[in-house]
């Protein structure tokens, strides 16, 4: 399977069907009614699916779309591009939030954010190609209003051209004898530079940057051998996968590029992608449970899910090459050489029961191998949340403090098991309350809930979620384009958990994990800790299918989905997560609190500002003393910590380099820069951790300090008298 990452939020599918609004001036008012109940719909509850946005995009993967013509074999867009641009932008000026028109200064914006997203690092656009696009800078808001998108396949085709004619020259540089005594410098910003003038300036570019990378790989103990084959590999896989760029693909690249101009979180998703989105928060899907990558035309399993048809059947390996794949009704077998990973991923993915039948090539070598596998049901169990009880330190009755800790990675909602009925659906609200009655049975003293890498999902199961931890009351307000604002209410009496709760969060959390954190934090239910403040997103997504729009109620077919801003979300004290985030109560220092990550950090977000607060009860389980006792302990065991004074050594020297304007090409320069601290290994490790995301609880230094907080909050709770919530 094609990776996927944590998604961008959760679903609302809207329960009516739109028509063309174009066609006659009946359908028009059809459409004005419609938009008009979305207003106020979106304020209810029980009105299923609000989306949050997330920090992180999905991978796509195209399961359902015709076979896609690539955008280098066409000259202008295919006809029903015009439908769907028109569809687009009139749902945007009619239903986001801040009601937009798109003109001149939104395509000046989109212009901008267009070209980098297609050349992020100038290094393949001429400066005379941007002079030559510089017309349209002022004339993409006229040209969408005309449904006309050939800007993008125009200066998307110079990029191919520029792509072919650089490509050989990166692998020249490749296999070039380069001077690394000499003293020169790389931006390491591509903001801090223009595009070249010529292919010379191009080329004394990629000089640098291939210098650079073998710097890099040098450092990390590679040979030149083995450098020169990665990065060839590097640069083939690259141009295979753009060279394939199908029109699907642009279309969803520019109307995003345009709608960002509005706001960070309103974007096109093509089928492809539509359909993962809906995988991550369902967390099933249906296929064999492997991970793929592109590796320089082959496609390589990059992981196994434990308990996939593939893990179970045990013949497939990680670093098995998948060269082609047949179906089981006779046909002959596809070969996957050059195949986009996305065109693979399809053919592999199937209805459970169904049989797919891979030639593998494998790791060990030997001869191709035929595997018949049959497709299961997937559950992703690594997106759910997952618990586990950790005994650590000793109380005054001579027994260990036992921790009930949760790793949950997002707020999912299986949306079509619960609009149909379906018994036992999944969702984060009855996984957590399977896992807080073992606690209860298991008499854990603390409950931590790590948010740390949660970065939103189900708005509704948020709510629900937090339920669990208070007994009715405001959650989250949320205010419509109208300017009203309505309470989303935990209205379900009795609690889960009413003991010592610890939330821990990072910069890294967002949307709905911020609603959690911060009704948490109003309603003094437990403390905050970890970053400074969460990613500071405070703004609300619906997924609106574009297909009844076009061609109403019955269409069959799949043409992407419109993911708008439609609402702004507060926390029951009338305050915003926009841009500020949630702040923690006991702050300990890390990596990613310094990363450019946050909602402040992307283009054209919107501003924050407040509503009046909502009553609601302060469980009195946290104060400012309580707080303030608490960071002091922790200070102090940080200040006696041999690991977090290497941590605070490395913030130090990452915070410098990432302030650094340029990189040192001389090997000298380059090694002690490394030494001091490997930034890139660093933003690594700090942000993948891909070995620590398989496990539950990772026993880290920083994860220690955050036991020890829980521990120093459940004392604290006792000389107060506060144990249990009254």
């Amino acid at each position: 399977m094609q990776p996927i990452s944590q998604d961008t939020g959760e679903i609302r599918r809207l329960p009516f069907a739109l028509f063309d609004p174009n066609s006659n001036p009946s359908k028009k008012f059809i459409m004005r009614t419609r938009i008009q109940s979305i207003r106020k719909k979106a304020n209810r509850k029980a009105f299923l699916g609000i989306l949050c946005t997330s920090i992180l995009a999905a991978i796509p993967a195209n399961l359902f779309a015709d076979e896609l013509q690539r955008v280098s074999q066409l000259n202008e867009p295919p006809a029903i591009t015009k439908s769907v641009v028109r569809t687009v932008r009139m749902l945007v000026e009619q239903a986001h939030i801040l009601h937009p028109k798109f003109n001149d200064e939104v395509s000046a914006h989109g212009f901008e954010i267009f070209l980098k997203n297609i050349d992020p690092m100038k290094s393949y656009f001429l400066a005379s190609d941007i002079e030559e696009f510089k017309p349209y800078e002022m004339k993409l808001d006229d040209l969408l209003k005309a449904n006309n998108i050939q800007f993008a396949y125009s200066a998307y085709k110079r990029y191919l051209e520029r792509l072919e004619q650089v490509m050989p020259i990166i692998h020249q540089q490749i296999d070039t004898q380069h001077d690394f005594k000499v003293a020169e410098t790389i931006a390491a910003d591509a903001k801090e530079i223009g595009y070249a003038k010529d292919l010379k300036e191009i080329t004394d570019r990629w000089r640098k940057t291939i210098k650079l990378s073998i710097l890099s790989m040098r450092s990390d103990g590679k040979t030149e051998d083995e450098i020169k084959e990665a990065l060839h590999k590097r640069y083939r896989t690259l141009y295979n996968m753009k060279s394939q760029t199908d029109v699907d693909e642009l279309l969803e690249l520019y109307l995003t590029s345009l709608t960002n101009a509005l706001d960070p979180h309103t974007t096109y998703m093509a089928p492809q992608e539509q359909e993962d989105f809906t995988v991550h928060l369902k967390l099933e899907l249906k296929g064999i449970g492997a991970t793929l990558r592109p590796d320089d035309g082959a496609t390589v399993v990059e992981t196994l899910v434990p308990g996939g048809a593939a893990d179970l059947d045990g013949r497939i390996k990680i670093g098995d090459q998948i060269v082609a794949v047949a179906q089981d009704d006779g046909s002959s077998p596809i070969e996957t050489q050059d195949m986009k990973l996305k065109d693979v991923v399809k053919m592999i993915r199937g209805e459970a029961g169904t049989r797919v039948k891979l030639h593998v090539k494998t790791k060990a070598g030997g001869d191709v191998q035929i595997y018949e596998i049959t497709r299961a049901l997937i559950k992703l169990e690594d997106s759910a949340a997952r618990s586990e009880i950790i005994e650590d330190g000793t109380k005054l009755d001579g027994t260990p403090y036992k921790i009930g800790y949760i790793n949950l990675p997002s707020f999912y909602l299986d949306m079509d098991g619960a609009k149909s009925g379906k018994a036992n659906f999944r969702s984060t609200t009855a996984d957590m309350k399977s896992i807080l009655k073992n606690f209860r049975e298991s008499k854990v003293d603390v409950v931590v809930l790590d948010l740390s890498r949660n970065g939103g999902g189900s708005l509704p199961e948020s709510v629900s979620t937090t339920g669990l931890f208070i007994d009715q009351g405001s959650v989250v307000q949320v205010k419509s384009p109208d300017g009203k604002v309505e309470s989303l209410d935990d209205e379900e009496r009795g609690v889960s958990w009413d003991g010592p709760l610890v939330v821990k969060i990072s910069q890294m959390s967002a949307s709905a994990s911020e609603i959690f954190a911060g009704a948490i934090q109003d309603y003094g239910r437990g403390i905050i800790v970890g970053d400074p403040k969460t990613h500071g997103k405070g703004t609300v997504q619906t997924l609106m299918d574009l297909a009844p729009y076009m061609f109403g109620p019955n269409s069959k077919k799949s043409y992407g989905a419109l993911k708008l801003t439609i609402q702004q979300f507060y926390l029951p004290d009338g305050r915003s997560t926009q841009l500020e985030g949630v702040s923690s109560d006991v702050v300990l220092p890390s990596i990613t609190a310094k990363l450019d990550i946050s909602e402040s950090d992307l283009d054209y977000p919107l501003p924050v500002d407040k509503v009046p607060a909502r009553p609601h009860k302060n469980y009195r389980m946290v104060d400012s003393a309580m707080k303030i006792m608490l960071q002091q302990a922790a200070d102090q065991r940080i200040a006696k910590s041999s690991e977090f004074e290497k941590l605070l050594s490395k913030i130090d020297a990452y915070v410098k380099q990432k302030d650094d304007k340029t990189y040192s090409l001389k090997e000298s320069d380059f090694l002690a820069r490394r030494k001091e601290l490997n930034s890139e290994k660093e933003e690594d490790d700090q942000v993948e951790a891909k070995a620590e995301r398989n496990k539950i609880y990772n026993p880290s230094f920083y994860n220690q300090e955050v036991i020890n907080v829980a521990r120093d909050y459940v004392d604290a709770l006792k000389l107060t008298n506060k144990l249990i919530a009254k």
